[in-house]
């Protein structure tokens, strides 16, 4: 059954209110996906939202009738509230019509199995959610197999994030873990290739050979990766800069350099075809 709530002190929407701060998103464990697109992203990907929050108008969409019927399927709640509601959920004047309440599911180091996927993307102390998104949203169009968070980086499951990723925060595996562990887990027997972006030391990114899998790994936006870390890297590469920046936004020069390293594959690829006259 749809429940009708329309009363700012109502318990249930002051507790998903909540979960636009960090800490309370940790105590739960779910996070909050805003918009339409977002949470029927999570559905195509076979993620139903716990619960499921919706304005009045948009009751008949027949996207909204489908996402309902897949909440209480799988059995969380479907709430019908009031633009006013939404926007006190939302935090926004012009808040979206759907908003959903899903699980965070990020996967433990130890359970990443790096064979699914020939691109990997490893993130280190990485602070702006925007930038997160993006890179998770350009990793699911590369086929990537997922992000691995290393250090203190910005919260994954946090508003800004998740809007930035466009639904990629549901199609990618997530791995929240810090450089010492990552180091160790990537060097055990079945092992990968880890390309550090970095300025001393680095080559042009187009003259380095990509083995599959290949790890991308990107630094801080301001203080760049750790020479700790770039020591441990088997090759780091720079992209060339020829106007009067000195450095290109992270999430830019990451799909920079996650396209690279699929068109190398896609080339070996094309290159063991048989050559059929």
């Amino acid at each position: 059954m749809v429940e009708h709530l329309t009363s700012p002190s109502n318990p249930t929407l002051k507790r998903l209110r909540s979960l636009h701060e960090k800490k309370f998103r940790r105590a739960d464990g779910r996070f909050l996906a805003e918009g339409l697109r977002i949470v029927a992203e999570a559905l195509e990907a076979g993620i139903v939202p716990e619960v499921l929050v919706f304005g009045a108008e948009s009751a008949r969409h027949p996207l909204v009738e489908r996402l309902v019927a897949a909440t209480e399927g799988g059995g969380g709640s479907a709430i019908e509230t009031n633009a006013d509601m939404l926007g006190k959920l939302t935090g926004k004047d012009n808040p979206q019509a759907v908003v959903g309440v899903f699980r965070q599911n990020p996967t433990p180091l130890a359970r990443l199995d790096r064979s699914t996927a020939k691109i990997w993307i490893v993130c280190q102390s990485l602070k702006d959610p925007g930038n997160l998104g993006t890179i998770l949203r350009t990793g699911d169009a590369v086929g990537a197999g997922g992000v691995i968070l290393l250090d203190d980086s910005c919260d994954p499951y946090s508003t800004e994030a998740v809007r930035a990723s466009m639904g990629a925060i549901f199609t990618q595996s997530l791995t929240i873990t810090d450089g010492p562990s990552f180091f160790n887990w990537i060097r055990r027997a079945s092992g990968g290739f880890v390309a550090g972006a970095a300025l001393t030391g680095a080559v042009d990114y187009r003259s380095v050979a990509f083995p599959a899998p290949t790890f991308v790994l990107m630094g801080n936006e301001q203080a760049g990766l750790p020479a700790s870390y770039a020591d441990q890297c088997d090759a780091l590469v720079k992209l060339p800069m020829l106007g009067k920046a000195d450095s290109l936004n992270v999430a830019v020069a990451t799909a920079v350099l996650l396209y690279e390293v699929l068109g190398q594959h896609a080339a070996q690829a094309r290159a063991q075809l048989p050559n059929i006259a």
